[in-house]
C-alpha cells in the first residue's frame, strides 16, 4: 500500500513538473506577452518575468517594445522641378500597443517598411531639389507624419524619420559645381571692388594731407627707398618727384634782360644751314632777273 502511494505521488509529481514546464513562460524586461486562448485574445497583457499559461490551450506571443531601427531602401523619383534623384532614409519606431500590433496587422515591421517607402516616394514628388538638399528637417517632419498616421492604428508609434542621402546624376552635380564656383567668383569680385573703393578713398585722403604739407611727400619717398633697399635687389628703382624737376627747371632759367639789351646777335656763319643760305640768295637772284629785261631792251635799242 505504501509503495503504491509512493508510486502515485511520484507520478503526480512528475505530472506536475511536466505541467509546470509546459505552462511556464519567461517574458523579458523589454517584452510583453499576448495570450490567445483557443484563438481568442485574452484582455490582459503579460508583463516581464515568469508567467503561466494553460498548456495546449493558451498560446503566448512575445512583442518587443524596444525602438526598432529600420533602413528604408533607396527610392528613385522625380522631384517637382523635374530632377531624377535617389533618396534613402531610416525609420525609428516602437510598439506601444502589443495587442493591436499582433491583431490589427499581419506583420507590423513589413507594414511600416512599405509605408515608409511609399511616403518617401510621395515626399520626393512633392518637393524640389533645393528642399531635399537644404530643408531636410522639414521633410523629415512631413515624412514622419505621413508614416505615423496609419501606424497609430497598428499600435506602432513612429519615433523619428531621417533622410540619409540624396544621390544626384553626374550632370546635375557638375552643374551645381559650376553654379557654386560662379557664385564664389562673383562674391570675390565684389569684395575686391569694395577693397579698391576703400583704398582709393584712403589714398585720396592721404593725397590731400601730402598736398597740404609737401615735406610729407619727401618723407614718403625716403620710406619707399628704404623699403626697396631692404629687399637686397640688384636693381634699385628710385622714383623722382615731378616737383623737384620743376624746381630745377626754374633754377636753370636766365635772368630776364632789359629792352635795350635785347639785341639779337647775328648767328655765326657755320651755324647757318643749307636752307637758310638758299633763302638768303633768293632775293639777289630775283633782283638780277628783274634787271635783265631792262638791259635787254637797251641792247635792242
Amino acid at each position: 500500500m505504501v509503495e503504491e502511494l509512493v508510486t502515485a505521488g511520484a507520478a503526480l509529481a512528475s505530472v506536475g513538473v511536466v505541467y509546470v514546464a509546459a505552462a511556464a513562460r519567461v517574458v523579458k524586461q523589454y517584452e510583453r506577452g499576448v495570450v490567445f486562448r483557443l484563438g481568442r485574445l485574452r484582455p490582459e497583457v503579460r508583463g516581464p518575468g515568469l508567467t503561466m499559461i494553460v498548456p495546449l490551450v493558451d498560446r503566448l506571443r512575445r512583442v518587443n517594445l524596444q525602438i526598432v531601427t529600420m533602413p528604408v531602401p533607396a527610392q528613385e523619383g522625380i522631384t517637382r522641378d523635374n530632377v531624377t534623384v535617389r533618396v534613402d532614409a531610416v525609420v525609428y519606431f516602437k510598439v506601444t500597443s502589443p495587442a493591436e500590433a499582433i491583431v490589427r496587422v499581419e506583420d507590423y515591421r513589413f507594414a511600416v517598411l512599405q509605408m515608409a517607402q511609399t511616403s518617401l516616394r510621395s515626399i520626393i514628388g512633392k518637393s524640389e531639389l533645393d528642399d531635399l538638399l537644404s530643408s531636410r528637417e522639414k521633410l523629415n517632419q512631413g515624412l514622419e507624419l505621413m508614416i505615423d498616421s496609419p501606424a497609430v492604428e497598428w499600435g506602432v508609434t513612429i519615433d523619428r524619420v531621417e533622410i540619409k542621402d540624396v544621390s544626384l546624376p553626374e550632370t546635375m552635380k557638375r552643374s551645381m559645381a559650376r553654379q557654386a564656383e560662379a557664385d564664389r567668383e562673383r562674391r570675390a569680385r565684389v569684395i575686391n571692388a569694395d577693397a579698391e573703393l576703400q583704398a582709393s578713398r584712403k589714398l585720396a585722403e592721404a593725397a590731400q594731407q601730402m598736398a597740404a604739407t609737401p615735406a610729407a611727400l619727401q618723407l614718403r619717398l625716403l620710406q619707399t627707398v628704404v623699403a626697396v633697399a631692404a629687399e637686397k635687389n640688384s636693381t634699385l628703382v628710385l622714383p623722382f618727384p615731378v616737383e623737384l624737376l620743376r624746381f630745377l627747371e626754374r633754377a636753370q632759367q636766365p635772368v630776364a634782360a632789359t629792352p635795350e639789351q635785347q639785341v639779337p646777335a647775328p648767328p655765326p656763319p657755320s651755324a647757318l644751314t643749307g636752307e637758310q643760305s638758299v633763302q638768303e640768295q633768293l632775293p639777289a637772284a630775283a633782283i638780277d632777273l628783274e634787271s635783265e629785261p631792262e638791259g635787254s631792251n637797251s641792247r635792242q635799242d
